[in-house]
């Protein structure tokens, strides 16, 4: 039978997986890092934001059998968040929307098989961006793997918030503070919340079999953001572009396993 061992530290409830528990979020990780595979080789410029949730969807459904998680959760009626330019996140598919050739485009995607969850998110560049969206998308994905490379039994969750935005702010951007990284299992979110700023050696203590995701915005101006009038679209308040990376992880015995780890990308050395 799988088990999940639940400790309370202060205000936070710690929740540590089992090898049986983490096996299955690793086959949730395999099938949700196909998806992006498959988007890899479309060309989005073109498409609508409503034509790739629903792609995705039948993807999910059709091709893997499995669950999109963020469908029906927290009322939201999609299978992804798709972010363009000055979107932050949680930017929200429709017909009207077309992404256009030099776009940003952040798809955030969760996926559930066999009652665990994975979640990851990538920035696509769209044909001819500007070097600076270029640029900034780069710094999003790399301030990603510096929390990543932090993730180790007896490491605190301020050493990958701290990485995440030194990183960020060395680069000349700033990192976004209202949003974060999250436990996930058996749901989306769980405990810890994972902070994308922090001061090293501060916050809870990471365990072997802790299961969350990183997750930095990383805007090219400032840090600032507002919700739309719809409820859900996060944007820059001075309208500069921002820029998403997502994977989810787990504490391994002696470092770190990214359990939507990409065949474009490499593990953390």
């Amino acid at each position: 039978m799988l088990q999940t061992l639940v400790a309370t530290s202060g205000l936070l409830r710690e929740v540590v997986k089992t090898s049986d528990e983490i096996a299955l979020m690793r086959n949730s990780g395999r099938l949700l890092a196909s998806v992006f595979e498959m988007l890899d080789g479309l060309d989005l410029a073109g498409m609508s934001t409503m034509q790739i949730n629903d792609l995705v969807e039948r993807y999910i459904t059709v091709d893997l059998a499995a669950r999109p998680a963020s469908k029906g959760q927290y009322g939201f009626e999609f299978v992804l968040n798709c972010s363009i330019n000055e979107v932050v996140c949680h930017g929200v598919p429709d017909p009207e929307t077309i992404v256009r050739d030099g776009d940003l485009i952040n798809l955030d995607i969760t996926l559930e098989k066999d009652g665990f969850i994975a979640d990851s998110s990538k920035t696509y560049v769209v044909g001819n961006a500007s070097g600076a969206a270029k640029r900034l998308v780069r710094i999003a994905r790399d301030a990603m793997w510096a929390g990543i490379r932090q993730v180790r039994p007896g490491a605190h969750l301020g050493d990958i918030g701290s990485a995440i935005e030194k990183y960020a702010k060395k680069n000349g951007c700033s990192v976004v503070r209202e949003y974060c990284g999250h436990g996930i299992g058996r749901e989306m979110h769980e405990e810890p919340q994972v902070l994308n700023f922090g001061r090293r050696g501060r916050g809870m203590r990471l365990r072997e079999g802790m299961t969350f995701t990183i997750e930095p915005m990383v805007n090219l101006g400032s840090r600032q953001i507002f919700t739309r009038d719809d409820g859900w679209t996060v944007v820059t308040r001075d309208g500069k572009l921002s820029a998403q990376f997502e994977h989810t992880v787990a504490v391994t015995a002696d470092g770190v396993e990214v359990l939507t780890l990409r065949h474009d990308e490499l593990a953390p050395a």
